[in-house]
């Protein structure tokens, strides 16, 4: 199990958690205006530039690029403005730089493995042997050239994720395989029913129910392994 980092040694969401989640949801759902007021009380919390900027990167892989660059359009404005109004914001550290290797493939799966605690098996099966291009893409771009970069830890970057699909509509499967690794990287099953809160509030509560739902199907499959 990938150990948590030093923010995460409780059972409930912190501020800065608690406004990731926010901002995840609304970026995916494409609720600019909301988005705007959600960045403001992140970086209020604490939350620096460069973390909210790989949050809203790290979307595209999710809900495509316009989401994406909308969020961080939106964010541009929100920093002009605070900065406009004598506000400081914490930059916070760059990314560092990531090695070049010749089989990104390689890492990504590695990187999959990790998150998941499962040796991947061949041959592959469902859309990745019918479509095994989708397989190269996810490797290579999501879990290799994202997934990599330091700004944000996995553990961190699972709960960004679990909260982009939180929000969004006819994504069960792809929810219910993010609550399973993140529960691997150090979130805890109260801190995913806390999100689910969020989620009601934010977006509304079939989606929530839909959470609770997945982590009490996850919970109960890693009791049957």
């Amino acid at each position: 199990m990938i150990a948590q980092d030093k923010n995460t040694n409780s059972n409930n969401l912190n501020a800065h958690q608690q406004s990731m989640a926010g901002i995840a949801a609304f970026s995916a759902v494409g609720n600019m205006q909301q988005l705007k007021t959600e960045l403001n009380t992140g970086l209020d919390s604490g939350l620096t530039i460069n973390e909210i900027k790989e949050a809203l990167v790290q979307l595209y892989a999710y809900c495509g690029f316009p989401r994406s660059l909308n969020a961080i359009n939106a964010f541009m404005e929100v920093l002009e403005k605070r900065k406009a109004d004598g506000i400081t914001d914490l930059q916070g550290r760059e990314a560092s730089p990531i090695k070049a290797v010749n089989d990104q493939y390689r890492v990504g799966k590695e990187t999959l493995q990790k998150l998941t605690g499962r040796e991947e098996k061949e041959p592959k099966t469902g859309a990745n042997a019918f479509a095994p291009v989708i397989d190269v893409f996810l490797k290579e771009h999501l879990f290799a050239a994202i997934f990599s970069r330091d700004v944000l830890n996995y553990r961190q970057r699972e709960f960004v994720t679990i909260s982009i699909l939180a929000a969004m509509s006819g994504v069960e499967p792809q929810l219910q395989a993010h609550i399973s690794m993140g529960l691997n990287t150090g979130i805890t099953e109260n801190q995913i029913i806390e999100l689910s809160t969020i989620i009601e509030k934010k977006i509304g509560k079939e989606q929530a129910e839909i959470v609770k739902s997945l982590l009490k199907k996850v919970i109960q499959n890693n009791k049957n392994n």
